[in-house]
């Protein structure tokens, strides 16, 4: 099956494309935590014309495909920008992959972050602002450090499909795994031995993310059911 000559010959290469991909995902994922983050409370909030743009936004990114939103950041945006600011504008395909992904992800966390405060008891912003806290420090103290915590396991299950959509990249000509592996693939005909090494570093990732996320939502189960039992006891 070849498995050998790949690991020989090609490991190297498919490990710097890894590598490339871990990168990419991690500071997409982060850009888009901060994204997700102002969307949902733009989506909330009363001001009309802020919760119109989040609205558009989530609706755009969710409905349309990802291979068409790369292909548009890195060979349309460029194209506007030059038409219209700066004719010798150019963006490499490192800058399009984390626009892209960082827009994709911002648009589904603003939704789970939504989910997170939703979760959070009304009671607990009642006596805040019982307390003499305004609304913002109510959101900002009080509900949104409890919804991120509750929000935790989904952002963990988001960061797994940020990697795995990072092989989407690879049509901008980014040089991540799986543009690696088909560019060996190119010059030797391996495929199977070759793709399944890439299905490999991709399991191996994300598996260790899933127990991950598992270990976190067992622990935040658990803390929940200790924090009601205690509550049931001083009644």
């Amino acid at each position: 099956m070849d498995f050998g000559r790949v690991f020989q010959e090609a490991l190297p290469m498919l490990l710097d494309g890894l590598w490339l991909t871990v990168r990419v995902s991690v500071i997409s994922i982060i850009i888009g935590m901060v994204i997700g983050l102002f969307m949902c409370l733009m989506k909330m909030s009363k001001n009309v014309v802020l919760k119109a743009i989040a609205g558009v936004y989530i609706w755009i990114i969710r409905g349309t495909p990802m291979l068409v939103q790369a292909l548009m950041v890195f060979f349309g945006l460029p194209q506007l920008i030059q038409l219209t600011i700066n004719p010798n504008f150019r963006m490499d395909a490192f800058t399009a992959g984390v626009i892209t992904l960082s827009l994709n992800a911002g648009a589904y966390l603003a939704e789970i972050y939504r989910g997170g405060i939703m979760a959070v008891p009304k009671g607990q912003s009642e006596a805040a602002r019982s307390l003499g806290l305004s609304k913002t420090k109510t959101m900002m103290k009080v509900v949104l450090p409890q919804a991120i915590k509750f929000s935790i396991p989904s952002l963990v299950n988001q960061f797994i499909i940020t990697i795995k959509d990072t092989s989407i990249l690879s049509v901008i000509g980014m040089a991540e795994v799986v543009n690696k592996a088909k560019t060996y693939v190119g010059s030797t005909y391996v495929y199977f031995a070759t793709y399944a090494v890439v299905a490999l570093m991709y399991l191996a990732i994300i598996s260790i993310l899933m127990i991950i996320s598992n270990y976190i939502e067992k622990k935040l189960k658990y803390e929940a059911k200790r924090g009601k039992r205690h509550r049931d006891e001083n009644k």
